[in-house]
């Protein structure tokens, strides 16, 4: 099928350094829409057409969620306006005007659509909100740019990234969007700070490569959030970030051991770098495991998974162990801290994956506590906790 995708109008606010055509034409694409205009004389010659308004801020997903949708006006509950449409290419200049005029008659048969209708579960980044769509308006640039913000951020993940870095990254990342600096730039530095932090570990260090260790997850932070409001995500810049996020960690402890030198015996080091290497490698072996279960990660799948996301041993939290240790002029510490945390995290997680498994065979497919209508009210706190992101900056 042959789908088109038609932007009507324009709009002067620019939000994190985009104007709203410029952001519309990016998340069409990422959306998989090759072929976009701005007359709707052009898309009726498709088979299937979406006809967005750039009078309103979307999101990603509300794209995408409007495409699968078929003779559907989408309206807008902030002024109940009409911001787009997905119709076959024969009715487009129908349903192109509905949206245009306020006047013009509704398309007759089609059904009108809003937000909280269209899947409200992101489970690319574990949280529960509606897709967003707001009216583009000057005086509220600063809520807009907020909104966009707080929807590029996981609901389940590590406590640094959650509620330590949003306020702060947002600062760099408004600074780099308007100075032209892409997310690939970002993760290239963080490239860097990776490389530097594992030769100071390994010749002793400590100081200085945790500074460089911290850095670089706050620049993880920026470059994942400056991709997602400036809809400039690529597929090098996604096999860039995520292969160092995966790799680099048992480097970094490993390397830390390297660097305590004689104060640590042969066989105690071995013990502890078997336990780190193994237990990481095995940690993300049965997080791949479990997703042949069902439809959601294992930290999505019920509270406690949630929660134990926010400390079990990924860098951020190894990190913490890693500082704290040096507060006490324990390196060492550092170092046995980490092997046993993330031996400790694994064996939990090996634990959820057995249970899991006879979830699977006694009920079918695992899926995510977030996706329970009863959710917010079965687990009221853990609701408040997971399925927004907006509280860790607003």
């Amino acid at each position: 099928m042959v789908s088109i995708a038609c932007i009507l109008g324009d709009h002067p606010l620019r939000l994190w350094g985009l104007s709203s055509r410029e952001r519309l034409e990016r998340q069409l694409r990422a959306a998989g829409f090759t072929d976009i205009t701005t007359d709707p004389h052009v898309a009726s010659q498709a088979a299937q057409v979406v006809i967005v308004r750039a009078a309103y801020l979307f999101e990603q997903r509300t794209i995408t969620a409007l495409a699968r949708q078929q003779d559907a006006l989408l309206e807008c509950p902030g002024d109940q306006g009409l911001a787009g449409a997905s119709c076959s290419g024969a009715r487009a200049l129908e349903f192109a005007a509905a949206l245009s005029t306020g006047d013009a008659p509704r398309p007759i048969g089609a059904r009108v659509v809003r937000p909280s209708e269209l899947e409200q579960y992101d489970d690319k980044l574990r949280r529960v909100e509606p897709p967003l769509l707001e009216p583009m308006r000057e005086d509220q640039r600063d809520a807009l740019e907020s909104l966009l913000y707080g929807n590029a951020y996981k609901g389940i993940t590590d406590l640094v990234t959650k509620w330590l870095w949003p306020r702060p990254a947002r600062r760099v990342v408004g600074w780099c969007a308007n100075s032209g600096i892409t997310p690939n730039m970002v993760t290239l530095v963080g490239l860097a700070l990776v490389l530097a932090a594992t030769w100071l570990f390994a010749h002793g260090a400590f100081a200085s490569g945790l500074l460089c260790g911290w850095v670089m997850t706050f620049l993880d932070t920026v470059d994942g959030k400056l991709a997602r409001v400036t809809v400039q995500s690529s597929r090098l810049g996604h096999w860039l970030d995520h292969g160092m996020d995966i790799v680099h960690p048992p480097f970094w402890y490993v390397c830390w051991g390297v660097g305590l030198g004689a104060s640590i015996t042969p066989e105690l080091e071995h013990t502890m770098v078997l336990l780190i290497v193994g237990g990481y490698i095995g940690g993300r072996a049965l997080e791949a495991l479990f997703h042949t279960l069902g439809t959601c990660s294992m930290f999505a799948w019920r509270p406690f998974d949630a929660y134990f996301r926010l400390i079990t041993a990924r860098r951020n939290p190894c990190l913490i162990i890693m500082t704290a240790a040096m507060l006490f002029g324990r390196a060492d510490w550092a170092f046995y801290g980490v092997a046993l945390w993330t031996a400790a995290s694994t064996a939990v997680m090996a634990l959820r994956l057995v249970y899991a498994v006879f979830e699977r065979m006694r009920n079918g497919p695992l899926r995510s506590w977030l996706k329970d209508p009863a959710a917010s009210t079965l687990h009221a706190q853990a609701y408040r906790t997971f399925a927004g992101t907006r509280g860790a900056y607003g």
